[in-house]
């Protein structure tokens, strides 16, 4: 069946903390920009700092939307944000609400990450009893490693994930709360200031089968750090913790590095992660955006 994506404004794919060109092999968003494109979409992805604040990601967005704009001829753009870009383009929204039609948040740590919060103890001094300090920050030294593999946990790489901790996401939506629910577990307004705010995210499940994905191995690792919501989380941003403006669905059955990696094996999880972003774009075309 032929698919309609033709959003009357374009689509810009943002990526979070630790992005690069590749990640753990694959590209950037693999499969979903083909697929959107293939609907119809302009699609765009503007690469932004793989580590830096949550403000100057979203200053580095703000200054590739206005070359979207001036190369595309339109007058505002569709940000769908994933993980730590979701913070960014919320930055862009809160900023220059005239450019930005809609910001979709994907598995983004609206409400802050426990898993970052955990690190941040880990890789302070003291704060934890040195063998669990030692074992956390291994395991998401070797993650990063996987990533990419010029990657390291270095200072710059360790300020930025403070931005995604409980208290570091606090202190950013204190000053930019646009789409964000006043309950825990609710959605929250579904347009601000002419902005359609969005959100989707995933939780992982049972492994039906072997499991072949090493990144899928590290989420399923991370999850065990989870206090708040275990159980309830996608290894690295907890299920109620990524609720923005309309919740989609905060529940499928993905892995947070799977929400942007159409081409892991979907016998494990069942879902397909393009086709929730093409159905989104279809949402954002029937909303006249």
């Amino acid at each position: 069946m032929q698919r309609n994506a033709t959003t009357q404004f374009p689509i810009l794919l943002v990526h979070g903390l630790f992005g690069f060109d590749k990640i753990g092999g694959f590209e950037l968003f693999h499969g979903i920009k083909q697929a959107l494109r293939a609907g119809g979409a302009r699609v765009f992805i503007p690469y932004l700092s793989a580590t830096h604040s949550n403000e100057g990601r979203g200053e580095q967005l703000l200054a590739q939307i206005d070359r979207v704009l001036a190369g595309t001829g339109t007058t505002r753009v569709n940000l769908i944000g994933h993980s730590q870009g979701a913070l960014a383009a919320r930055y862009a929204a809160a900023l220059a609400p005239d450019k930005v039609a809609s910001v979709t948040s994907v598995s983004g740590p609206n409400h802050g990450s426990e898993l970052a919060d955990f690190l941040r103890k880990a890789l302070t001094p003291g704060r934890l009893p040195g063998h669990v300090a030692r074992g956390v920050a291994t395991l998401f030294a070797d993650f990063i490693s996987l990533l990419d593999g010029q990657a390291q946990l270095s200072p710059a790489a360790v300020a930025a994930l403070a931005a995604m901790t409980t208290e570091g996401v606090g202190a950013f939506n204190d000053k930019y709360p646009q789409g964000l629910p006043t309950r825990w577990g609710g959605n929250g307004p579904e347009r601000v200031n002419g902005v359609r705010y969005y959100s989707w995210s995933g939780t992982l499940q049972e492994p039906m089968g072997k499991e072949q994905q090493p990144l899928r191995t590290f989420c399923r690792a991370f999850s065990e750090y989870f206090i708040t919501e275990a159980g309830q989380n996608d290894g690295l941003v907890g299920r109620f913790s990524s609720h923005l403006g309309r919740v989609i669905r905060s529940d499928y059955p993905m892995d947070h590095v799977e929400a942007i990696n159409p081409g892991s094996d979907k016998a494990c999880s069942g879902t397909d992660p393009a086709e929730l972003y093409l159905r989104h774009a279809e949402r954002l075309r029937k909303a006249g955006l």
